[in-house]
Order: C-alpha cells, then sequence, then structure tokens
C-alpha cells in the first residue's frame, strides 16, 4: 500500500475542536501594527503584545510568558504601492500599511495537524507512545514564495515537561507508515503552567498556555 508522503513541514494547521466540535473556519481579525518588521506566515503562530497588536510567536521549548493566541491564517491590508486592498496569505516585514488586520484561529480549543521532524525540516516518523505527551516547537522560515509557514513539532524531544507548548493528542494515520509510526499530529495548546519564587513574600507566576486561558493576561 502507499502512503501519501509528507515533504515538509507546513505549519499549524486548524482541523476541528476538543471532543468532536467543527471548526467552521471563523477567524478573529487582530491589528498589526504598521511597520511589523517581522514575517508572519500562514500556519505561524503568534501571540498578542501588550500593545493590543499581533505579533509573531518564536518560542520553542517555551513560548512567551504570556501565552499565545492562536496561529495565523493570512491578512488584509492597503498596499503601500498600488493604494489597493489587498488579501493576503502572509504579512511581509516592515509593511507600512494602519488598516493591517491579521485573520488568527484564535480558540482555546482548536486542534492544529503538524507535521513532525528530527530536527529543521527533516520529517520524521513516531511511535504511538509520544501521543498524551508534549512537545516543543520547531521555528523554520516560512517561504515568501507561498506565502506558508514550515513551523513543526519537534518529535525527537517529546517529554512530560509542563512548560512544553503543544500538547500530542493523536497521530494522523493517513500518512503513517506500514510499522504504524507517524510523521503528522494532531495538537493543541498545553494549559499554562504555575512556577513558584521563594522569598519574601514568595512569588507564584502564570506562564504559556493559551493567551485567554492565562489569568494573568499579557
Amino acid at each position: 500500500m502507499a502512503y501519501p508522503t509528507v515533504s515538509a513541514p507546513y505549519g499549524l494547521k486548524p482541523i476541528n475542536l476538543i471532543g468532536g466540535q467543527v471548526f467552521a473556519g471563523a477567524t478573529r481579525q487582530i491589528k498589526i501594527a504598521s511597520g511589523y518588521a517581522t514575517n508572519i506566515f500562514y500556519g505561524d503562530v503568534v501571540r498578542i503584545s501588550s500593545d493590543g497588536v499581533i505579533v509573531k510567536e518564536t518560542g520553542t521549548t517555551t513560548v512567551d510568558a504570556s501565552g499565545v493566541v492562536g496561529v495565523f491564517l493570512g491578512c488584509s491590508y492597503t498596499n503601500p504601492s498600488t493604494k489597493q486592498p489587498l488579501q493576503a496569505q502572509y504579512w511581509p516585514a516592515s509593511t507600512v500599511a494602519s488598516d493591517a488586520v491579521a485573520y488568527v484561529a484564535d480558540d482555546p480549543d482548536q486542534l492544529f495537524k503538524v507535521a513532525a521532524v528530527s530536527s529543521g525540516s527533516t520529517v520524521a516518523f513516531y511511535a504511538q507512545t509520544v501521543i498524551g505527551s508534549n512537545a516543543p516547537l520547531v521555528q523554520n522560515a516560512g517561504s515568501t514564495t507561498t506565502g506558508d509557514s514550515t513551523v513543526a513539532l519537534l518529535g525527537a524531544s517529546t517529554a512530560t515537561t509542563a512548560s512544553l507548548p503543544l500538547r500530542i493528542i493523536a497521530g494522523v494515520p493517513d500518512t503513517a507508515n506500514a510499522s504504524g509510526e507517524f510523521c503528522e499530529f494532531i495538537v493543541k495548546w498545553n494549559a499554562p503552567y504555575i512556577t513558584l519564587t521563594e522569598g519574601t513574600p514568595n512569588v507564584v507566576a502564570w506562564n504559556g498556555g493559551h493567551q485567554y486561558l492565562n489569568p494573568t493576561g499579557v
């Protein structure tokens, strides 16, 4: 039997929600600051900054203490060259557009499909035993040709570590190999986690997870 081939990572793709709830394609529009100097690709992880705008999240084994808000699914803005409205697959770094907004899959219950890699963009297969574990992200550079992300899951470093950003929910059987190993997984955002700094007084801090579930906000 021939199996579909996953030749490269493609970012995080929304599929459905926890419990089999349907993902109807709903997104939230969140402002991008004019001139924001980082490319954001379709499928990249994003968060809301303290300025209330979308920024790319670049964390791997941990994410920003405030957490992440979801996955970038394109944007719209007035093209500064043509002065015409533009629907775009990715945000080109340093674009000057005061009306720029990102479309974000921001549901805390969202499930995503993601490719697993051994490092970088090298797709690799992993056994059923990684399901239920936590996993880091691999922040590969996206493509300005396609506009797509190449963010991936680092399958070689799954663990029970609370600070890892992804929880592996299931393998994708369509691209499993003959040995029953998976190169794609279904994941969700891990829960925010608590750290304790001993002192006078002790300081308890919430970190990571989804920003809507992190009680300290941004």
